[in-house]
């Protein structure tokens, strides 16, 4: 079993949690760097929200 096989198997039933934690920690970093990686931050969370299979209303990004 992979690392990411572990961590969908934690996550399952909590994804709206670990998509506003990624979120909050994705603005703190954005903060922190004034807004000097925003793209990959962006992408980062998408490729989350990918992983947890529920896709968010699109005016979320």
């Amino acid at each position: 079993m992979s690392m990411l096989d572990k961590l969908k198997g934690l996550l399952k039933g909590h994804e709206d949690q670990a998509r506003q934690g990624a979120d909050k920690a994705g603005d703190a970093f954005n903060e922190k760097t004034q807004n000097k990686y925003q793209g990959q931050v962006d992408t980062a969370k998408q490729k989350l929200d990918e992983q947890l299979g529920n896709q968010p209303p699109r005016d979320e990004y």
